[in-house]
């Protein structure tokens, strides 16, 4: 799929069982524990590479043995780009905080020019940008070494990673329940431990809902943070950024230390912080004011597990020293609801009848699934002022949950609905009707869309495990611009109920 085809699946599952010496690794058997890939983060491969006691190459090898050993079981590779990766090393890696360590992009509108990005679409198969993304240039630099690309929902629009042209991505935790959507193909490769940190994208809580079942940190960055282009700076009407999953809180802060920032043609930008995210992890914050927000402003039912994980955090916080109380922000969220479709159908619509004109191929279903063909249809209903009455509408909320977070540091809640859903349950059937699919996304992720319109930073923390062993994250959302007080108490909680060595057993 995609670069990489000039050695075969099985030679280079071999040459890199032979790197790492391993045995039948084509059956997903274990890893040596001294395997660093096991025992570093993304920053201590770094270490490790500066203090040559492993190899850049060496740690290729090994990030692509483990995708190919479990890729098929998990299915969270989209483009293979190995070849790159490898080009990239034997020309020299740039010194930076990452120099060495492996690294996935997610295969949505994230462009390495001439290699593909399908965008989890029947209707971009094979399609080659010719325009490398600001955000991988930037990553990079920062000594990363990209060798592939993971799994999408079609254009990223549901919350979990099911597509008709890649197929189901799995849970490495339970591969009959979903990895969450639409960044579940990079949370299950961190999860199943090809690499330590990969990258991700969130336009209604992309990072944390995948984040939450799969166990791993992600936050998502204030609106304008991290570039989006070229060729666009923004996306979804500014619903949508880009960040990383990940195993520790240190490095979505230095990820970010290395990718913030305002690009070329930026509409606005995100306030530059004063000290580097990284910084602040090991800063102990203040004592916080917590807002804990435990039901959907929808009134949809949250599953008392999850419940019952935002209060054992917001317990967690008091006993740090922080101040918790139950409060929510005002908002109507059949509004915001509706509002967000307006941006996010009238964007889907222009892009698909693009597509379809410079391909000339007609939208139909043997191109766009149901979900994506109902977006189309919506999106061309939508009129000039729906558009500017919905952007509108985020603002008011934009600054009515502002005023609200004069009085709190940060809002705690659960980061999702229930636990980890059987693959299925919410979208790709053919007959799915369009509401009942939005109603279904809505109970799964009620919380998650609130950041997104009003362009705050949030991030789900892997505090909780469910009584049937999966994953559950908690959420916390900062004001706007203000990652740093997340980042510290990420930081604080991280220390405080350690979750590095919780992981799924393959």
């Amino acid at each position: 799929m995609g670069e990489g085809r000039g050695m075969t699946r099985r030679e280079i599952v071999a040459s890199g069982a032979a790197a790492l010496g391993m045995a039948n690794i084509s059956t997903g058997a274990a890893v040596k524990a001294a395997d660093p890939l096991d025992s570093h983060d993304a920053l201590g491969l770094a270490e490790l590479v500066r203090k040559r006691q492993v190899s850049p190459t060496e740690l290729l090898d090994r990030a692509i043995a483990r995708a190919e050993a479990l890729n098929p079981r998990f299915n969270f590779i989209a483009q293979r780009h190995y070849a790159y990766g490898r080009a990239a090393i034997a020309k020299g890696l740039p010194q930076g905080p990452f120099t060495g360590a492996p690294w996935l992009l997610k295969d949505l509108n994230t462009y390495i020019a001439g290699l593909p990005t399908e965008n989890g679409s029947r209707f971009f198969k094979g399609y080659r940008p010719d325009v490398t993304s600001e955000l991988v240039n930037r990553i990079e630099r920062a000594g990363f070494v990209v060798f592939g690309k993971t799994t999408v929902p079609e254009l990223g629009l549901t919350g979990t990673t099911e597509n008709k042209l890649t197929g189901d991505t799995r849970n490495p935790w339970n591969p009959a329940h979903t990895t969450g959507g639409s960044s579940g193909g990079a949370a299950a490769a961190v999860a199943a431990g090809v690499l330590p940190a990969a990258h991700a994208t969130d336009g209604g809580g992309s990072i944390r809902i995948p984040a939450s079942c799969c166990g791993l940190f992600g936050l998502k960055p204030s609106r304008g943070r991290v570039p989006m282009g070229p060729p666009r700076t923004e996306g979804w009407a500014g619903l949508s950024v880009h960040h990383a999953v990940s195993r520790s809180v240190r490095d979505s802060a230095a990820i970010l230390d290395a990718t913030q920032g305002p690009e070329l043609g930026s509409r606005y930008a995100a306030p530059t912080p004063g000290e580097s995210f990284l910084s602040q992890v090991t800063k102990a914050p203040q004592r916080l004011r917590v807002a804990l927000m435990l039901k959907s402003a929808t009134g949809s039912p949250i599953d008392p597990e999850c419940v019952e994980a935002a209060r054992a955090a917001a317990r967690l916080c008091e006993s740090l020293g922080h101040h918790v109380e139950e409060a929510a922000p005002p908002i109507d969220a059949a509004a915001l609801g509706g509002a967000s479709f307006v941006l996010i159908a009238s964007s889907v619509a222009a892009d698909m009848l693009d597509r379809a004109k410079a391909t000339g191929v007609a939208i139909g279903p043997d191109v766009l699934e149901q979900i994506t063909r109902d977006f189309v249809a919506y999106g061309q209903k939508t009129t000039g002022m729906d558009f500017a009455r919905a952007n509108n509408t985020l603002q008011t909320a934009a600054l009515a949950v502002a005023r609200f977070m004069a009085n709190y540091d940060v809002i705690l809640s659960p980061t999702l609905g229930a636990p980890p859903l059987a693959i299925g349950r919410i979208n790709l059937s053919p007959d799915t009707d369009f509401m009942h699919w939005g109603e279904r996304a809505a109970t799964f992720s009620p919380f998650t869309q609130l950041a997104n319109m009003t362009g705050q930073p949030a991030m789900s923390v892997p505090l909780s495990m469910s009584s049937t062993g999966l994953p559950i994250g908690v959420m916390f959302m900062g004001r706007y611009g203000d990652e740093a007080t997340l980042f510290r108490l990420a930081g604080q909680l991280e220390k405080a109920a350690p979750w590095k060595d919780r992981r799924p057993i393959l």
